[in-house]
């Protein structure tokens, strides 16, 4: 089975990014024939051309689609897998599969197809705006924190309604959780038999930690307000327990400093690993739905309990009670009360954790992957009847 896998990378990269190079590594180790057409945001400029080419692009792409029809043309795919598609390739690209007759397999890392920026979330709490009302709630509201950029945004999700791009040309979607599929059937209107759960594939540590020695409570992820990560401080300050976050490269630590809460910060392509070895316990505070939370996931595999707002794709990836704790979401009294429940709880935290342990051993395996994975491409190629 030959297939391309079209993406967009994000600028600050992120947790979509990694997935979709773990899927494509691991394609090539099972053999599939994989190739890729790529784009990259951090070829902008941070300039207002560069604003402009990416608001341009995002409506219709007349470069990516050009060099991909030719790439099709040269040597055709049997199924072409889209991820992320803005600002460079736009989904007009599906008009270009569906004119050669190849069908399509999307995945979905975050809310695209539902909500102009992505995230279901207006900064302050979960906002469904527009797909109630329509895209213009974008500029309203001004979700970007720049008019010209929540309607630049606001523009194209227009459009790619109006061309109902995602219903008519996908074959079938790939998302991370159960509460995602039910997502896209409810609000984007996709049949379930066109939707594959396919949680992404971590590689559990053959030497798991003992949580309980753990030295601090711990975060990863960008500092951005749906993030939660306000929420943690504030908990932090409450439970008076020492802190590690693990931001990308370039992170501003001054508004953490701050806060006065004794916190380890640390950055880079290296800092996670060395958080989740010496964490008692990792948080998701988050205030948005996720579709995964893929530092969830990374810390389980290392043997480490999460606790994770009660929210979203969340109650999902960590299992209440078997590999970790929930709590109230945008509540820094509860939070603060899980994680001094699994601090001077040291039988607890190390039962979460093995319990972690062996669940990303079993449901997040290569093997349960790939074998997910070859599912959707089978319908995909069924669908067309090929």
């Amino acid at each position: 089975m030959k297939i391309l896998h079209v993406y967009n990378r994000h600028r600050g990269g992120g947790g979509a990014d990694n997935a979709w190079d773990a899927t494509i590594a691991l394609s090539r180790r099972r053999g599939l024939t994989i190739d890729c057409f790529e784009r990259d945001s951090r070829t902008l400029g941070t300039g207002i051309g560069g604003k402009l080419s990416a608001l341009a692009n995002g409506l219709y792409a007349p470069g990516a689609l050009r060099d991909f029809a030719a790439r099709m043309a040269a040597d055709r795919p049997d199924i072409v897998h889209t991820h992320e598609l803005y600002p460079l390739i736009s989904p007009w690209l599906f008009e270009v599969c569906a004119q050669a007759g190849v069908p399509v397999v999307h995945s979905c890392y975050d809310f695209r197809i539902t909500c102009p920026i992505a995230t279901h979330h207006d900064g302050t709490g979960v906002c469904t705006r527009c797909p109630d009302h329509g895209a213009h709630q974008a500029i309203l509201n001004d979700c970007r924190n720049s008019y010209a950029e929540s309607a630049a945004f606001a523009l194209r999700h227009a459009v790619a309604g109006w061309r109902d791009f995602y219903r008519r040309h996908v074959d079938q979607f790939i998302v991370l959780t159960d509460f995602s599929a039910t997502w896209l059937q409810e609000r984007a209107g996709i049949a379930p038999d066109r939707i594959n759960v396919n949680e992404c594939a971590i590689h559990a540590s053959s030497l798991p930690v003992d949580p309980a020695q753990g030295r601090y409570i711990a975060f990863a992820g960008r500092f951005v307000p749906e993030k939660g990560l306000d929420i943690l401080l504030e908990a932090a300050r409450i439970a008076n327990l020492p802190i590690h976050v693990a931001g990308p490269a370039g992170s501003d630590p001054a508004p953490l400093l701050a806060r006065g809460v004794p916190t380890t910060i640390t950055s880079g392509p290296d800092a996670l690993a060395e958080v989740y070895l010496g964490a008692l316990a990792l948080v998701v505070p988050s205030l948005w739905f996720e579709t995964f939370a893929i530092v969830a996931a990374e810390a389980m595999a290392h043997g480490v309990p999460v606790i994770a707002s009660r929210i979203g794709a969340l109650r999902d990836t960590v299992r209440e009670g078997v590999t970790g704790l929930h709590f109230e979401p945008g509540n820094p009294t509860d939070l603060a009360q899980q994680m001094r429940r699994l601090w001077d709880d040291p039988a607890l935290c190390r039962k979460l954790g093995a319990a972690a342990h062996a669940d990303v051993t079993t449901r997040f395996s290569e093997d349960a992957h790939f074998g997910r994975l070859l599912t959707a491409y089978e319908r995909a190629l069924d669908r067309r009847g090929r």
